[in-house]
């Protein structure tokens, strides 16, 4: 039986644009051999840093090398992603259920900011074009209430810059060059904030009613 065909580029980045991928948290310590998944279980990796290391180049050649943290897939696995990496960067341990409360409470600073205020969305105005790509906004703000919510690169968008986090997404290698253990980056958000961007600058989030939505200690 012949193998499948590697993914495009365009069509890995569809994937995450949709909320169709499957997140799971990359960290800087202890390193392992990824699995090969097949080509319809797509894996996407989300490192949630609190600086970004050398920057970030979208020419696919940047092998990194990091371990995985298993994200339970319950529809909410890229909130839950972010927020144990935004909690770890701290320091700070989740309980299962805290792990869910802080994963809800992201979704829903989304679903506050997109669909509960006309100003505030127009300040997103990237998330909402790619929201609307696809679906009515009306039919968005029904979906994003569910706990099963699927996010993607909208919340991606929204997120990092209301929690002022840089964000990035990888592939392991072997599903990009066919052979590797390491993994390559395919899509970043919030590199401004980024503690080696020369845009950055150490600020609060933009005012505490966003952290008390939020409920997660953000990274430096």
């Amino acid at each position: 039986m012949a193998s499948a065909a590697r993914p495009s580029n365009a069509a890995l980045l569809a994937r995450l644009r949709e909320g169709t991928a499957k997140f799971e948290l990359l960290e800087d310590s202890e390193p392992a051999p990824a699995p090969a998944p097949s080509w319809p279980r797509l894996h996407c990796f989300a490192r949630i840093a609190p600086s970004l290391r050398g920057g970030w180049s979208a020419a696919l050649n940047k092998v990194e090398h990091y371990g995985v943290q298993r994200v339970t897939g319950d529809g909410r696995c890229m909130f839950r992603a972010l927020a144990k990496g935004m909690a770890k960067n701290k320091g700070i341990p989740l309980t299962p259920r805290e792990e869910v409360q802080d994963a809800d409470d992201l979704r829903m600073a989304v679903k506050e900011i997109i669909c509960d205020s006309e100003t505030e969305r127009q300040k997103y105005e990237e998330a909402v074009i790619a929201i609307t790509v696809e679906q009515s906004l009306k039919r968005y703000c029904q979906r994003i209430r569910r706990p099963d919510f699927w996010g993607g690169e909208s919340e991606l968008l929204v997120l990092s810059r209301l929690c002022r986090q840089p964000i990035i997404i990888y592939i392991p290698e072997r599903e990009y060059h066919g052979r590797g253990n390491g993994f390559i980056p395919i899509a970043e958000y919030g590199l401004e904030f980024a503690k080696n961007s020369k845009n950055w600058k150490k600020k609060a989030p933009p005012n505490k009613e966003a952290q008390m939505q939020v409920g997660i200690s953000l990274a430096p």
